[in-house]
């Protein structure tokens, strides 16, 4: 019996004794320190330009910016359409912006069909109803830029913004068509795309149905990035867009004889 526990005392000795760690051979150590650290991409700033393109017939002409460098402001008449401002160029020139565009819809009396803010200034009431004013284009006080439904960001909440229109149908949410699009009535179209990230593009288009837009949009793009989210400005005799000869392919007018002033605009300046 002593035999045998000594024996299990030498074997519990045995394997408690820890085992010598063996070195990491040099050449190894110097290809790990070797090794680059691979930094994340950025995506570089791209200025300012014209795009032109056709997706589905549907011919597209705008600008395409970055949010790094570029943002959009609202140019607000409270006097109402025309007081200030005749028409596009004249809105982004007392602006000192490079481009402008007609931005949210207005009542037959002048005033805003739905909540605008201009510079921290409200103007109009929040539309709860319409189509017209299912999305919203904003800005925040941080000026992160980006496009929802008006559900997800709340009356509250966009009344605290820096600027921000309230307009609509969306045409295409997170890449995907919004259904139930309108199909029958064919116009030019004011509107405004956003990649998810830093990507802008604000233009008009050739007269269709905004359900043929929100097909177009989500299975193309008038720029070379996907188009996560669109939305409809108001188009039609509103429809006015204007480029500086100061971004690379203007200058640009599209306003025809027949359109008629607006009550506001959305205005591409610098950062």
């Amino acid at each position: 019996m002593r035999i045998l526990m000594s024996l299990w005392i030498v074997s519990l000795v045995a394997c408690s004794v820890p085992r010598p760690i063996e070195p990491v051979h040099p050449a190894l150590v110097e290809n790990l320190v070797s090794q680059p650290v691979v930094p994340i991409p950025v995506k570089p700033i791209l200025s300012p330009r014209v795009t032109l393109g056709e997706i589905h017939g549907i011919r597209f002409e705008g600008i395409v910016f970055d949010s790094r460098s570029h943002r959009l402001v609202v140019a607000d008449q409270a006097r109402g359409p025309g007081s200030q401002y005749a028409d596009s160029a004249a809105a982004a020139r007392a602006y000192g912006g490079i481009a402008a565009i007609n931005a949210g819809f207005f009542t037959p009396e002048g005033s805003p069909l739905g909540l605008v803010v201009s510079a921290g200034q409200k103007s109009g009431a929040w539309n709860s109803a319409s189509s017209l004013g299912s999305g919203l284009w904003y800005q925040d006080r941080e000026n992160r830029s980006g496009i929802t439904r008006r559900e997800l960001l709340g009356r509250t909440t966009a009344a605290s913004m820096r600027e921000l229109i309230q307009a609509g149908p969306l045409l295409v949410e997170h890449s995907q068509l919004i259904g139930g699009l309108e199909s029958t009535k064919s116009s030019v179209r004011s509107v405004i795309l956003w990649d998810g990230g830093s990507s802008w593009w604000l233009g008009s288009t050739s007269p269709c149905t905004l359900a043929a837009l929100g097909s177009a949009l989500a299975s193309g793009s008038p720029t070379d990035w996907t188009v996560r989210h669109a939305l409809n400005l108001d188009g039609g005799r509103s429809t006015d867009l204007w480029i500086s000869a100061t971004a690379d392919g203007g200058p640009i007018l599209r306003r025809t004889p027949w359109n008629r002033p607006v009550r506001n605009f959305l205005v591409l300046v610098k950062r």
